[in-house]
């Protein structure tokens, strides 16, 4: 069985940084493509960036690119999301997910997941 614990959220000013962790078990991260999303209040859920360990393809999306990094320790089959230069619209719940491919040609949507972790919650305050 899969599962993906999501953690690391909390709240910080704008400008702060903060580093999510995705700890997967029934799986191994550098086998299988990982991605986090993430959903505010009234919104639907976005992809935000995506990793497939396997071959060091990376994703992110325009609004996080040059703020946030995406990578993978296979050791503890955990992967992270080091958020940098937060805004108060980064503010929102965040989740990990299995994806089938993390392919940056295709963007990162939700048609590409396998299964979801449960989120965190991430509040950035101006």
């Amino acid at each position: 069985e899969v599962q993906l614990q999501a953690s690391g959220g909390g709240s910080v000013q704008a400008g702060g940084s903060l580093r999510l962790s995705c700890v997967a078990s029934g799986l191994t991260v550098d086998d299988d493509a990982i991605g986090w999303f993430r959903q505010a209040p009234g919104k639907e859920r976005e992809g935000v960036s995506c990793i497939s360990s396997s071959d060091g393809t990376t994703f992110y999306d325009d609004s996080v690119k040059g703020r946030f990094t995406i990578s993978s320790d296979n050791a503890k089959n955990t992967v992270y999301l080091q958020m940098d230069s937060l805004k108060p619209e980064d503010t929102a719940v965040y989740y990990c997910a299995t994806l089938l491919d993390c392919l940056p040609e295709y963007g990162l949507g939700r048609w590409s997941v396998e299964d979801w972790g449960q989120g965190t919650l991430v509040t950035v305050s101006s």
